[in-house]
């Protein structure tokens, strides 16, 4: 069932739009930033760049736990004021994270910046929607989101450049600087809307009781991981193994982002064609780009070539989204926000497990290899859960014939 679409209009919509795609500009920024610093980071705080995949681990956690927590308990809020509100968590978690005077309160700061990560593009997905004529609304929904894209592209490597040069405390602080301008621009542009009365922690957390949703979710927290083995390694990774310069880092993020874009593009397509086909085909994919890059990383070009490649695995976020929707019912809110939270249950388990694996003694790029066991992992999820799904349709049809006859 389509979430309901409040009856109330942007005085100027591509303003709304735009704070709203600002928001979600400055959390990808801070989400990626850190893969393209992680040596400045380490060296700072004095650990290994490997540790410093525990507050990569630690943001995306706060984003899984954030994003179910707020999305129940401010069911009744109005949405402008909960973006607001949001924003503001998101901004002082980013500028405390650039003054933490050690690693582990840098680890827990970064847990902080990603609650309200989830929660804010689910709300923002819902007000886009509602601030534009119905005919418009999906296309606002999209131009909200081009927000994230264009971090990946353009806001990580630009802050990755900037900390090189000013260090890393700058690439936070300018976020943090970021999501003030976009509560300013929330304040001034966004329709204020009431809240649904309907609304409910209850409603929203029977999302999570539905088994099409939980198998939905698992296949993107475990599948998706795999992206995030390689990614989150992968500037330390080709400055072990193929020599890369510093100066290439920002460059190397802005190819990912480039992958990205068109895998979601394609990923779009092919979901529209045929969803439930796409999103095996999408993992098998993930499998063979992510085990390929484990052998192309000793060669600064076809390393750089699989970055991108690896970059389009973003292609499984529009089938699983889609999907999600499909079966959400009326937890429209809820499963917005956990989308976002699955995605990055997907980035704290692939740090982790490279992290682990790396530690361990294996070579760096072996972060290719754990991540097609996550794709693997993905797609054994995704065939348990078809299979469970065509059973329960099984006996939901001969109960309604049992009762027919």
């Amino acid at each position: 069932m389509p979430f309901k679409i409040t009856a109330i209009r942007a005085r100027y919509p591509r303003l709304a739009e735009l704070a709203l795609a600002l928001g979600g500009f400055g959390i990808g920024t801070s989400e990626f930033v850190i893969m393209g610093l992680m040596e400045r980071v380490a060296g700072d705080l004095s650990v290994t760049s490997a540790d410093v995949g525990y507050a990569i681990s630690a943001y995306a956690l706060g984003v899984v736990v954030g994003a179910p927590l707020i999305s129940a308990l401010a069911a009744r809020v109005p949405r402008r004021t909960l973006l607001i509100a949001l924003m503001l968590v998101f901004a002082l978690g980013n500028i405390a994270s650039a003054m933490a005077p050690g690693f582990w309160s840098f680890v827990g700061l970064r847990f902080l910046a990603g609650l309200p990560h989830g929660a804010y593009f689910g709300v923002a997905a819902l007000v886009a929607a509602a601030a534009v004529p119905i005919e418009e609304r999906a296309r606002a929904v999209s131009r909200v989101m081009l927000g994230l894209t264009t971090a990946i592209v353009i806001g990580a490597p630009l802050a990755t450049w900037a900390g090189q040069w000013l260090g890393w405390q700058f690439a936070f602080q300018a976020v943090g600087v970021i999501a003030f301008i976009t509560m300013g621009m929330i304040r001034l542009f966004v329709p204020r809307q009431p809240h649904d009365v309907e609304a409910s922690p209850k409603r929203e957390l029977t999302a999570l009781v539905k088994q099409r949703v939980l198998f939905t979710l698992g296949v993107a927290s475990i599948g998706f991981g795999g992206m995030f083995s390689v990614f989150s390694y992968v500037v330390p990774t080709l400055r072990a193994q193929a020599d890369m310069p510093e100066t290439v880092g920002p460059w190397v993020l802005a190819i990912f982002g480039i992958g990205g874009i068109l895998g979601n593009l394609v990923g779009a397509r092919a979901a529209d064609r045929n969803l439930m086909k796409s999103v095996p085909r999408i993992l098998v994919w993930c499998l063979v780009v992510q085990a390929g890059f484990y052998f192309a990383a000793n060669n600064l070009y076809t390393g750089i070539l699989f970055v991108g490649l690896v970059g389009t695995s973003m292609a499984l976020g529009p089938a699983l989204q889609t999907r999600l929707m499909d079966v959400a019912g009326d937890a429209q809110t809820m499963a917005a926000s956990m989308n976002h939270a699955a995605f990055n249950c997907a980035n704290a388990l692939g740090a982790w497990l490279a992290g682990v694996t790396i530690k361990s003694g294996a070579t760096w790029s072996s972060s290719g290899l754990v991540g097609a066991g996550l794709a693997f992992g993905g797609l054994v999820v995704f065939y348990i859960g078809l299979r469970m799904e065509k059973r329960s349709d099984k006996r939901r049809a001969l109960r309604a014939q049992s009762k027919s006859l």
